[in-house]
């Protein structure tokens, strides 16, 4: 023990070299980050930025390449967006510092061959890899395309390809440039090709707008849905447009009539959203069919139990004037001078039993054009994109395109896509304002009745 006044007797460590040199270098590297950094030094350190973006859009550019066959069509087109989109960034960031570009910035186009040819090549193809590129099975790819090809002849390409490209475009609503990426041409052959065989659909696949041709089946398919007489539901979809071609939120309106299955039966496509659907509808086509060539709606009528005789007609939803062959739902206004005491409720007059059992009906009928409309959309996704203000005297053609398609799929039966079941259509356009046709009032009253009647037994 140390006695007093003594000293205690320690050992203290001393710190090892390899410790304070690793110390010193943190405290360097401290002292850098906090001094203020030059423009060169700035500069440089982007470059390097820079540098690792490109490198790693390379690698996923490699990635898509080397596996664009095993990938869903829409991971393909994200993926090949996203690269452009980021390879393009890179340019833009490199040219505003003034430097060169010192490395290759990636690109998307896939090495020849082309992607439809090693698709058609590959062993591993599938028939569920090719509905989910081209929207159909290859039985009925291969039906379709012997209906085209005697009018595919001006095009410098096969048919097969002409085709394909087409059914790409239309399925997942690529661009010109994605497409012809694929199919190994340039962006103004694919155009062309395109229109080409849009027109060659419309020419050839037009008997599926069945109508004329097989109403004595549209007529037993409503029958069973409580519509005696009915020729099909007439209804109105909006469709986006880029731009402010018609003003503010301006749309194109696509006028429809589907059959109980579906089916498109008549498409008047691409009137503008500034127009009101009763203009629409006088200036169709088949407004005039039925008004003046009398074409349509001339078969036999049909007798309801009480005696009354229902010519055929079609139904309409409320934005289009009740006629003597277009049937629209009961308004709230719609009241009779007998009406019950009982419909009266808290001062609004409510519509009766019968008028009510017939806009049910109604209803579900409406619900049809939804399910097509959806249906429609969900296997054609470039209907679902913004349609171009430049390019708005093509739309019509697609979407008939898109529908005798989607007849011509049916008739196949090939099966639907499943990501269609939550679509409703734009239902808030106006109803119609003015006075309803007498002889429409009679058929819809009747039918009204005999549907109650049917619900009291």
């Amino acid at each position: 023990m140390a006695g007093a006044g003594g000293t205690k007797n320690s050992t203290v460590a001393k710190p090892s070299s390899s410790a304070t040199a690793k110390r010193n270098n943190s405290n360097l590297k401290l002292q850098q980050q906090q001094l203020p950094q030059t423009p060169s030094t700035r500069r440089q350190n982007l470059l390097q930025l820079v540098a690792a973006a490109a490198s790693a859009t390379a690698a996923a550019h490699t990635f898509l390449t080397n596996h664009d066959l095993a990938l869903h069509p829409a991971q393909t087109l994200t993926l090949e967006s996203n690269i452009s989109a980021v390879s393009l960034s890179i340019s833009n960031l490199l040219s505003l510092i003034h430097h060169p570009i010192a490395f290759a910035v990636p690109r998307p186009p896939p090495p020849p061959p082309s992607w439809f040819y090693r698709f058609m090549s590959s062993q591993s193809n599938n028939d569920q890899l090719f509905i989910e590129s081209f929207r159909m099975s290859k039985q009925s790819f291969s039906y379709l395309l012997a209906l085209l090809t005697p009018s595919l002849s001006s095009l410098t390409i096969p048919p097969n390809y002409a085709v394909s490209a087409t059914l790409f475009r239309l399925a997942h609503g690529a661009s010109f440039n994605a497409v012809a990426r694929r199919f190994d041409l340039d962006s103004p052959t694919a155009c062309r090709v395109f229109y080409v065989v849009c027109k060659a659909i419309i020419d050839n696949l037009g008997h599926f707008f069945e109508l004329r041709t097989d109403l004595n089946r549209i007529v037993l398919g409503f029958g069973w849905i409580s519509l005696p007489n009915c020729c099909g539901v007439l209804g109105i979809d909006s469709f986006a447009v880029k731009g402010n071609l018609f003003g503010e939120n301006g749309y194109v309106m696509v006028q429809a009539l589907v059959d109980s299955e579906g089916r498109f039966l008549d498409v008047s496509a691409g009137w503008p959203s500034t127009m009101k659907p009763e203009m629409v509808l006088r200036q169709s086509e088949l407004f005039s069919a039925i008004e003046e060539s009398r074409e349509l709606l001339i078969g036999p009528s049909y007798e309801l139990n009480d005696g009354t005789s229902i010519p055929q007609y079609i139904l309409g939803e409320s934005c289009f004037p009740l006629l003597p062959w277009l049937i629209t739902p009961f308004r709230k206004s719609d009241t009779d001078d007998h009406e019950d005491e009982d419909d009266v409720n808290d001062g609004c007059l409510n519509l009766s039993s019968s008028k009510q059992a017939f806009n049910s009906v109604h209803n579900r009928g409406m619900e049809l054009l939804d399910t097509a409309f959806g249906r429609l959309r969900s296997r054609w996704r470039i209907l679902s994109k913004e349609w171009m203000e430049e390019s708005i005297e093509s739309f019509p053609y697609v979407v008939v395109a898109c529908c005798l398609l989607h007849n011509f799929l049916i008739k196949s039966n090939e099966e639907f896509p499943d990501e269609d079941s939550d679509y409703m259509r734009n239902h808030d356009l106006p109803d119609y304002e003015g006075e309803g046709d007498e002889t429409g009032e009679r058929i819809r009253s009747a039918i009204a009745s005999d549907l109650s009647r049917w619900e009291d037994c």
